[in-house]
């Protein structure tokens, strides 16, 4: 049985994961973690799910648990992701990341500990949006000339814009058009900007509701617009992925893997 934590077991997406983790008859709900003032720290993790008060008890640190544990879930905020990530490495775990929003220093402190991790890290673990960015991919090398905007849409909850999945989508466009999206990146416009750019790829975000997340890339061209889009009604297919790469990620070698690497896209 390969033992699973789950960080910020209490949240949203920590739920759901742990549920999916708790159903997975080759997995064990070994522990979970909530941050130091929370109301359920010390509370019976199963009883969170509403599966009794048995099972180990929701900590405060992902060191108290890891020894105990083979591989890590982790969708919470950068700076706790970083910490997480930190202590699987010390301890020569395995974590599946899904937060995003990490700055540039960030991603250069975990990407130079590659070689002492398992990590899958992706700005989203849906398979649904992961087979789009190979869609996407296509169409971006085909329909050269065609004016490329992106939206994004999420719950009014979501702290960081644009989201991680629609920088992967500009990143993807950008790369097969060979594009420099520091250059040509357009978040945004307001008052006379002028004529459109040729080469700009533009990302607008859109924040309301209970929107789970959605993302469109518009290839516009002369008379005719192709559209690829995701919807998501449920944070359900996100844990699945997770899961998912918590049970392929142990049997790999160290270093950093995506959803791509996981599903067998590449």
């Amino acid at each position: 049985m390969l033992k699973v934590a789950v960080t910020g077991c209490a949240g949203r997406m920590g739920q759901e994961i742990s549920r999916l983790v708790l159903d997975h008859p080759g997995m064990e709900l070994a522990g979970g973690t909530v941050h130091a003032q929370h109301p359920l720290l010390g509370s019976p993790l199963l009883s969170l799910l509403g599966k009794g008060n048995a099972g180990p008890k929701i900590a405060a640190s992902l060191k108290d648990i890891i020894g105990a544990i083979d591989v890590v879930i982790d969708f919470t905020a950068p700076s706790a992701s970083l910490e997480h990530f930190n202590i699987v490495a010390d301890a020569g775990k395995a974590i599946v990341v899904g937060t995003t929003g990490f700055s540039p220093e960030q991603k250069k402190q975990m990407e130079s500990r590659a070689n002492a991790v398992k990590c899958v890290t992706a700005p989203n673990m849906s398979v649904g949006v992961n087979v789009m960015f190979n869609l996407l991919a296509q169409a971006a090398k085909t329909l050269k000339g065609y004016d490329i905007e992106i939206m994004e849409i999420h719950h009014n909850l979501k702290k960081d814009a644009p989201s991680g999945t629609a920088m992967r989508l500009a990143e993807i466009c950008a790369r097969e058009t060979g594009r420099d999206l520091a250059k040509t990146g357009v978040y945004g416009r307001e008052g006379i900007v002028g004529e459109r750019k040729p080469d700009e790829i533009a990302v607008m975000s859109l924040r309301m509701g209970d929107v789970v997340g959605e993302h469109t890339v518009y290839f516009g061209g002369n008379g005719e617009r192709v559209e690829i889009t995701h919807k998501a009604t449920s944070r359900k297919n996100f844990a699945a992925g997770a899961v998912r790469a918590a049970e392929w990620l142990p049997h790999q070698k160290n270093g950093f893997y995506d959803m791509q690497d996981v599903l067998g896209l590449k």
